[in-house]
């Protein structure tokens, strides 16, 4: 066994070392950042680009070295899932800097919208990136799709909205993901719950309270939600870390939400996740967004 570790990738295009934006890492196809409109054609950043690339940067780290610690047998594939991929910036960086100097990885971007698909294929094969394929399916149905291999090595979804983050972590427990590395964006479904049962809620317990406006029921779910997913992760034998993406200064969703697969599958997270859902009125979601493991069936019954 041995950790997989990305050697540097040759410069695109024909630009001079010497005229390339500093902030731009050795090694880097600067054509693809031309690209993605990060680097303007003559090679430079402007403010926004220079945000927007600090942040892509950001949360590579924390990918690489997540990706750095999987250990891969020789001659292996190594696979990536990235849901929600959008115009693909993510997945394209990742190929760049990681994934086409590993023989035998494939990086796969899953995506509703058509002319996103078609786009980022079209860049795929100008930019000679052969072992990226895109699907243009919903993150659920992507997990019965036959052009999937059976298992994934990491699992990405960076602020894909509302239930789409719980079908990516769907998902990576159907394909025995190693890692998960999620952005979750507007969460409503919680939301919803919370609502429906306000009025008895706030006659049951002084709690309520923290939901009964509707700014604060928004604000309320979005929170719950991520401590579930989180206790559903650790359920199901996943080492969860939670830390800041970026600065509150650019985004509110910022939480990133990191995942490595132990075995340890914890019973007193399910147990903890089971005690919350009945507090808060949201047992039915037992059955639908946080089933339990096959072990901690006994923690999986509804509350009276």
């Amino acid at each position: 066994m041995k950790k997989n570790k990305a050697q540097p990738a040759q410069v695109g295009g024909t630009q001079p070392s010497g005229q390339i934006a500093p902030e731009i890492r050795p090694g880097q196809s600067v054509e693809l950042l031309k690209e993605l409109h990060i680097l303007t054609r003559d090679g430079k950043l402007n403010q926004d680009s220079r945000r927007k690339l600090k942040q892509v940067y950001h949360l590579y780290q924390f990918i690489e070295k997540l990706m750095n610690e999987l250990p891969v047998t020789e001659g292996l594939s190594f696979t990536l899932a990235d849901h929600g991929a959008g115009k693909s910036y993510l997945g394209f960086i990742l190929y760049d800097l990681y994934f086409k100097n590993l023989p035998h990885s494939h990086l796969y971007g899953i995506e509703t919208r058509a002319d996103l698909v078609e786009k980022s294929k079209a860049l795929a094969t100008k930019l000679q990136f052969e072992r990226m394929s895109f699907l243009n399916v919903s993150v659920a149905e992507s997990t019965s799709l036959q052009e999937l291999p059976p298992s994934f090595d990491v699992v990405t979804a960076l602020h894909a909205c509302d239930i789409a983050t719980d079908d990516a972590i769907a998902f990576g427990l159907e394909k025995k993901v190693r890692a998960f590395v999620l952005v979750p964006c507007c969460q409503a479904e919680l939301a919803r719950h919370l609502n429906q049962n306000k009025a008895m809620n706030l006659t049951r317990t002084p709690l309520a309270e923290l939901w009964r406006h509707p700014l604060h029921t928004r604000e309320m779910g979005s929170q719950l939600t991520n401590v579930l997913r989180c206790l559903y992760l650790e359920a199901h034998g996943y080492q969860v870390t939670v830390t800041e993406l970026v600065g509150w200064e650019h985004s509110m969703k910022n939480e990133l939400i990191l995942a490595r697969y132990t075995g340890q599958k914890k019973r007193a997270a399910a147990e903890r996740l089971r005690a919350i859902l009945g507090e808060f009125g949201l047992t039915s979601l037992l059955d639908t967004r946080f089933t339990l493991p096959v072990d901690n069936t006994a923690d999986n019954v509804a509350v009276v």
